[in-house]
């Protein structure tokens, strides 16, 4: 047996998925291991990546960013939906715990500059190539329909989001999960999705919600 068939054996892919989608962050959510979530993060891209390009043998400068999805409309509907949750994050927030609204504002504008910069790139696109590109290319044959795909993303997004030990990181890592998977689904465009993702990760952030993934997380001691 070759290597790519070795890799690409429907036992492998199965025992792949639940590994690296259930076990892996059951072991970061018990062990408390969130201060290590960027290293983790990381690596799972750097395998996600090395499968898709060598095994999967996808072409990645078409297939994985289809740039012609970064059109007015796709675009506009985009932001348009993300003013839109931008006022529900600032609704719940003053529901949920109204001290932390604006909590970004307290940090200095040097570091919340470099979070804008650096959040679409370093977050952001390596957790929509995991859990879009991926994801939907890898386990189609198991979920079959596209709308069992987005919920399965969705769901398995928000697992992740529990090493926060809050629940509002994992109950807004389904709303996300749902919105970032459907603009996916319509589109095939990872330039899009990340894009996306990095403007709702900033606004997160500046709004106060940011605490959450943040503060919020409990360090290991």
């Amino acid at each position: 047996m070759t290597v790519r068939r070795f890799f690409n054996h429907p036992y492998y892919i199965l025992a792949e998925l639940l590994v690296f989608f259930i076990a892996l962050p059951s072991v970061i959510i018990f062990g408390r291991l969130a201060p290590w979530m960027f290293t983790f993060l990381w690596a799972g891209g750097a395998y996600c990546f090395l499968i898709y390009r060598y095994v999967m043998c996808q072409d990645q400068r078409g297939r994985l960013w289809h740039l012609e999805a970064l059109s007015w409309p796709h675009i506009r509907l985009v932001v348009l939906r993300w003013v839109i949750a931008c006022a529900g994050m600032v609704a719940f927030l003053y529901w949920y715990d109204a001290s932390r609204l604006m909590w970004g504002m307290s940090i200095p504008p040097e570091r919340m500059a470099m979070i804008f910069l650096l959040y679409p790139v370093l977050s952001a696109l390596p957790q929509e190539f995991i859990y879009c590109s991926f994801f939907f290319r890898r386990y189609g044959h198991i979920f079959k329909s596209n709308w069992a795909m987005v919920w399965a993303s969705a769901l398995l997004f928000a697992y992740a989001h529990c090493l926060y030990i809050n629940p509002v990181a994992p109950g807004l890592g389904v709303i996300a999960g749902l919105i970032f998977a459907s603009t996916y689904v319509k589109t095939r465009s990872l330039a899009l999705v990340s894009i996306e993702h990095g403007l709702y990760g900033n606004a997160l952030f500046f709004i106060g919600l940011g605490y959450y993934f943040i503060s919020g997380a409990v360090p290991t001691q």
